[in-house]
C-alpha cells in the first residue's frame, strides 16, 4: 500500500511524488451545506463509498475531518482534479478497498471513513417557515431513504425529518443511494413525530400526509403554504397518531390502475407537485 502527494501545477496538470501519508489538492467547487454542523471528535464514525457520496463528503466544509480515505490510483487522480483542498489518501487496488467495506459494497474505487453529520434541531431546520420539508414515519430501508434524500435535493426541499429510532444512519448503502445528497440536504431527528408536527404547526407549517386510501388527490391538497410532506412505511403506511396530526391526507392518482408506488418514488412525485406550488 502506498500513499501519494498529488498537486496541481500552474498549468492544471497533476504531479505525483511518493510520500507516506501524503495529500492531494486540486481546483474545484465545493458542495456547501451551511445548515449542517460538525460533530465532536468522539462522534460515530461510518464508511461512505461511491464517487458521488465521497466527493460530496470531502467537499462539504461542515463535515468533520475524514479519518481514512481509500482510492484506486485512477480515482485519486480524479479527486485531485475535482477538489480544492488537501486530503490524505491511501492508494489501493479495487479489491483491497472492497475488503475494508461491508460485503457487496459497490465502491467505484473510492471509500471514506468519516464522522456522521450532526442533525439540526427541529426549530433550526424549520425556521423560517417556507418551502417544503419531508417527514419519514418509520421508513427504514436505507435504499429508500437515500433515494428520498436525492429527490429532496433535486426538487429543492428544505430538509428531511427522520425518527431518532427506526431510521438508518446516513452512511453506507443509504449515502450511496443518495448520490451526495446527505451532504446537501440538512436533516433533523425526532423522538416523537406527532409532537414534532404540533411544533411545526406552531411555526407555520401545514402537514400533508400521503395515504393511498384518501379521496383527495395530491394536486388538490397542495397550495403555496409551507408544507411538510409526511411519508409512511410501505407496509404499514402512516401510524395513527401521525396521521391524526396531518392537516390533510392525500393520494397520488394512478390512472394506470397500479396499486401503489415504492415510498421513494411516491416521495419524488409528491416533491415535484409541491415544488410547482412553491414557485
Amino acid at each position: 500500500m502506498t500513499s501519494h502527494r498529488q498537486r496541481n501545477d500552474a498549468r492544471g496538470k497533476t504531479r505525483n511524488s511518493a510520500a507516506s501519508g501524503g495529500t492531494s489538492k486540486a481546483p474545484g467547487a465545493p458542495i456547501v451545506n451551511p445548515g449542517q454542523r460538525r460533530r465532536a471528535d468522539d462522534a460515530v464514525v461510518e464508511w461512505l463509498w461511491g464517487w458521488h457520496a465521497v466527493v460530496a463528503a470531502l467537499a462539504n466544509p461542515a463535515r468533520a475531518r475524514a479519518k481514512r480515505l481509500l482510492a484506486t490510483q485512477e480515482r485519486a487522480t480524479e479527486l485531485g482534479e475535482r477538489l480544492d483542498r488537501d486530503f490524505a489518501v491511501e492508494i489501493l487496488a479495487s479489491a483491497d478497498i472492497g475488503r475494508a467495506l461491508p460485503p457487496g459494497a459497490v465502491h467505484q474505487g473510492l471509500a471514506l471513513r468519516t464522522p456522521l453529520i450532526e442533525p439540526l434541531e427541529l426549530d433550526e431546520l424549520a425556521s423560517p417557515a417556507r418551502g417544503v420539508l419531508l417527514m419519514l414515519d418509520q421508513v427504514t430501508d436505507p435504499q429508500n431513504v437515500g433515494a428520498i434524500f436525492r429527490s429532496a435535493a433535486a426538487f429543492g426541499a428544505r430538509g428531511v425529518i427522520l425518527q431518532e429510532r427506526h431510521a438508518p444512519a446516513l452512511s453506507g448503502v443509504l449515502a450511496k443511494a443518495a448520490a451526495g445528497a446527505v451532504d446537501q440536504i440538512p436533516h433533523a431527528r425526532q423522538t416523537n413525530l406527532s409532537r414534532s408536527l404540533e411544533r411545526l404547526d406552531e411555526l407555520g407549517w401545514r402537514a400533508v400526509g400521503l395515504d393511498g386510501e384518501s379521496d383527495i388527490e395530491m394536486a388538490d391538497a397542495l397550495d403555496e403554504r409551507p408544507t411538510v410532506l409526511v411519508m409512511g412505511s410501505e407496509g404499514e403506511g402512516l401510524r395513527r397518531l401521525v396521521r391524526e396530526h396531518c392537516d390533510v391526507l392525500a393520494k397520488i392518482p394512478m390512472p394506470g390502475g397500479f396499486e401503489s408506488l415504492n415510498v421513494s418514488a411516491a416521495a419524488a412525485v409528491a416533491l415535484y407537485e409541491s415544488s410547482r406550488r412553491q414557485r
